[in-house]
């Protein structure tokens, strides 16, 4: 009785006659297993390699988490732009121009005219900017980046303006009038008081942040009693700012005597921040300062109850006052300390860099630190880090222009393509092939019914 003696399944048929199990069988069956729970529950209408893209136990790679950040993105964007604008430098070079000409024939010449262009640029910008090996002595040789510290400064303080009032859900476009009205206070404390050394340099940064916190407290104000506009209110405290500060340097109260042109006095040398490297570089106390506005406004954010109500009304305002939190309140807080911080970069410019009120004061600063708040994604230490970025870029692009003879507006080319793609993560993405999440494509219908039949039968 051989038939007898052979071992049978379930269904009697002997265990050597059964069809062999194929490796996409065994993957059906193991999906439906999942699917299903090993059969204990009904299959979902969605299955499971649909709903995560692969399965359980095949989670994303480190790699891929790093690649596909928000600070990976941005640092993506950052290149990006640069790859463009070392393309229109090229466009406006000699040798690239000529090469062009015969392009057909010989196009090696034409793509080496290009990348010698832009590298020369671009070193152009790092030696002016971070370290100039041809410079005489250490001293000379640092000076590129102690300039880079000084100018970003100001883009620090108010960016991180901009940034606190980003994160409480607020458009801070007033960053530049917050400056002026610093600026003016703050002179006015250095140039018309006679006070000692200490004293006196204390009162001119308390002055200039009290004014910039006036001038973003009263938006918040407006906002919160009237309910109109922030991205209104500010853009127009800039402009009232500006020919306020016009007015008064015409004026004998602030027009330095025997002068026909709109500039303050002098600030007295009690008055001014002292330089942290001495006189042979321009790095003051405020960079210093900006350093510490850091520490506090991520303390305040991520430490403090003040700043949880802030990110809270920022997430969903609705929600955070039916929590509990006064919102009116927390918009008037937030842009009065948001309008204290691009006050810092008012008392930088007049008591660290210029010294004196001039109607550009501000430059353009206030607007520049929208860009440098976008680029931070908002956050402290970012917003420090493109601070820095941007402050190379200005400190560069005058020795770019000097050495290589590329204009210097492509500079502000380059900022603006930095905006364009913080912008837009997703066209970030897609460039360099960066998808977050690769989703598996949902099995047919009777792909899933011979799965769960296979599972059951399993």
């Amino acid at each position: 009785m051989p038939d007898q003696q052979s071992p049978k399944h379930a269904g009697g048929e002997p265990a050597d006659r059964r069809p062999q199990a194929t490796p996409a069988a065994e993957e059906t069956a193991a999906i439906a297993s999942v699917d299903t729970a090993g059969g204990a529950m009904e299959p979902s209408a969605v299955p499971a390699t649909a709903q995560s893209g692969q399965l359980p136990g095949g989670p994303d790679t480190l790699l891929r988490k790093i690649f596909t950040g928000s600070g990976m993105v941005s640092v993506l964007a950052v290149l990006l732009a640069l790859v463009i604008g070392g393309l229109l430098i090229a466009s406006t070079d000699r040798q690239v121009a000529t090469t062009a000409t015969y392009f057909f024939a010989r196009p090696t010449d034409f793509l080496a005219a290009v990348w010698n262009a832009a590298t020369r640029s671009y070193i152009a910008l790092f030696q002016g900017s971070v370290f100039n090996p041809r410079g005489n002595g250490v001293a000379a040789q640092f000076a590129p980046f102690m300039e880079t510290l000084t100018i970003a400064t100001p883009l620090i303080t108010a960016g991180l303006g901009v940034a606190l009032a980003f994160r409480a859900g607020l458009f801070n476009i007033g960053a530049q009038g917050q400056i002026i009205v610093a600026g003016i206070l703050a002179a006015l404390v250095g140039f018309a008081l006679d006070l000692p050394m200490g004293l006196h340099l204390l009162l001119v940064l308390v002055a200039g942040i009290i004014g910039g916190a006036f001038w973003g407290g009263l938006v918040g104000v407006l906002k919160a009693r009237t309910g109109a506009h922030e991205v209104i209110l500010t853009i127009m405290f800039n402009y009232i700012a500006l020919y306020f500060l016009r007015y008064l340097l015409n004026t004998p109260a602030f027009q330095r005597p025997g002068e026909s042109n709109p500039i303050s006095p002098i600030l007295d040398p009690t008055a001014v921040y002292p330089q942290i490297f001495g006189s042979q570089y321009r790095l003051h106390l405020g960079f210093l300062l900006a350093i510490a506005a850091t520490v506090l406004v991520w303390w305040l954010l991520n430490r403090s109850t003040v700043g949880f109500e802030f990110r809270a009304v920022g997430a969903n305002p609705k929600a955070a006052q039916t929590a509990g939190i006064n919102v009116s309140r927390s918009t008037i807080l937030v842009m009065a300390i948001a309008g204290g911080l691009a006050g810092m970069s008012g008392v930088a410019q007049v008591a660290g860099t210029e010294k004196v009120l001039t109607d550009g004061v501000a430059a353009t600063y206030g607007f520049d630190a929208i860009t440098v708040a976008l680029l931070g994604r908002s956050t402290p230490w970012g917003t420090f880090a493109a601070g820095l970025l941007f402050g190379a870029f200005r400190a560069g692009a005058v020795q770019m222009q000097i050495q290589t003879g590329t204009p210097i507006d492509i500079v502000l080319v380059v900022q603006s393509l930095i905006v364009l793609f913080i912008a837009a993560p997703p066209l970030v993405r897609a460039i360099f092939g960066l998808n977050p999440r690769r989703r598996k494509p949902a099995r047919p219908a009777k792909s899933r019914e011979a799965a769960t039949t296979g599972g059951a039968a399993a």
